[in-house]
Order: structure tokens, then C-alpha cells, then sequence
């Protein structure tokens, strides 16, 4: 599984998605991941996860801004109406 950190400015809009969807109502101290990245700088972050990628995305006041203006992109639900006419089903019931 790939591990990517992602920061505010090169965040994707399925990422957003996965951020939102995960914490609807903001994220708390429980939630941050603090860790020491490889240029020997302190982050901290939040984790998504996808099937195959784990999303460390670095916190900001950009972050946090982004999550509260951004709305969840859902496919909307088609309703199709079926009109069934006596006679279209056969049901061979013995």
C-alpha cells in the first residue's frame, strides 16, 4: 500500500471527497497524525484511505476552510418510472 502526503495546494477534488465524507463535521485531536517527515520537518495530518493509497494530508487553515466550503460531489439518484402492463410478465407458477 503507497503512502502519499499530500499538501493543501496539490489536493485533488476525490481526496477533498474522501476528507469530507470521512469527517462531516471537521476533524479533532484524535484524528491528527504527527510524524517527522524525511527533510526532517514536523507534520501533522489527517489519514484517508483508498484501496490501494493511504492519504497523510497535511493540516492548514486552508484545510480547514476547503472542508467546510466544500460540498461532497454525489451522483444524483435517477428514478425511472416502469409502467408494467397486464400481461408483460409471464410467470409459469405450477
Amino acid at each position: 500500500m503507497k503512502r502519499i502526503i499530500v499538501d493543501y495546494k496539490k489536493l485533488t477534488p476525490e481526496i477533498l471527497d474522501l476528507l469530507v465524507e470521512k469527517f462531516p463535521d471537521g476533524y479533532g485531536v484524535r484524528d491528527i497524525i504527527k510524524f517527522t517527515n524525511p527533510k526532517g520537518k514536523y507534520v501533522e495530518a489527517v489519514e484517508v484511505r483508498t484501496d490501494d493509497t493511504i492519504y497523510l494530508v497535511k493540516i492548514s487553515d486552508e484545510l480547514v476552510g476547503s472542508m467546510e466550503n466544500y460540498e461532497v460531489t454525489i451522483p444524483p439518484i435517477v428514478e425511472e418510472d416502469i409502467d408494467l402492463v397486464e400481461g408483460d410478465i409471464d410467470l409459469d407458477i405450477d
